[in-house]
């Protein structure tokens, strides 16, 4: 006899499998398992003298994450991610992140050695350059994944902003 019907026919009670991190924290914790796992990453890692070099590493059901090399001397130039939020982890060398906040806002630089992780929303304004003398490598994890990149004018010191008049 059976009272809740087929024991085996469960799983239509059951909430539908999550694909995907659903959070910031669980999508920096995504960053970080990919970090961690070197062999996946590191044999991928290729540098060109004459740009940031990039390769989409993983899609996922609204994500995806990108690997870029670093070598000295090269920047993203500053930019928005458009509609999508991200988390960007060092996996070596050191990177600088400059950002403004609100309008009239000083500049901040950002040392970013291994490790380090920047989590970002849409409309953040940033750029990202190795001005350090050795090449660096980063994890770049978007949702939902990257569709386009807004260039800006360089982000200025607050010495070289404009003083009202």
């Amino acid at each position: 006899m059976s009272i809740a019907g087929d024991p085996l026919a469960w799983p239509h009670l059951a909430p539908p499998p999550v694909r995907r991190p659903t959070t910031v924290g669980a999508f920096a914790a995504l960053a970080r398992r990919i970090a961690e796992d070197r062999g996946r990453w590191r044999p991928l890692v290729r540098y060109d003298p004459t740009t940031r070099w990039y390769s989409r590493l993983e899609v996922g059901e609204g994500y995806e994450v990108w690997l870029l090399s670093w070598l000295p001397g090269q920047g993203s130039g500053a930019h928005d991610h458009g509609r999508s939020s991200g988390v960007l982890t060092v996996l070596e060398g050191r990177l600088t992140e400059r950002s403004r906040g609100r309008a009239g806002a000083a500049r901040r630089d950002r040392s970013l050695r291994p490790g380090s992780q920047r989590v970002f929303s849409p409309g953040y304004v940033h750029e990202v350059v190795n001005d350090s003398l050795e090449p660096a490598v980063s994890l770049h994890a978007y949702f939902p994944g990257l569709t386009e990149m807004t260039p800006y004018r360089a982000v200025p010191r607050a010495e070289e902003a404009p003083v009202p008049g």
